[in-house]
């Protein structure tokens, strides 16, 4: 496809297409942000395996009794 003309800009770009920089990532490059970023990852890591963990345990269904009672 071509299109010659003056208002390209206008025409073809999408509006807010690129986010704004408050809401990019932002790589930490301090010693202390990258430790705050680390237990932070630490943190939802534990947090979601936990939750990973209950799900399975509710889901498996309990052991059968063992006829050894003596």
């Amino acid at each position: 496809m071509y299109y010659f003309g003056t208002n390209l800009d206008e025409r073809f770009s999408v509006p807010e297409f690129w986010p704004k920089p408050e809401q990019a990532n932002k790589v930490p490059l301090e010693k202390d942000e990258i430790h705050a970023e680390l237990q932070r990852l630490r943190a939802r890591r534990l947090y979601l395996r936990e939750r990973r963990l209950e799900q399975e345990a509710r889901q498996q269904p309990p052991p059968p009794p063992s006829g050894d009672d003596k």
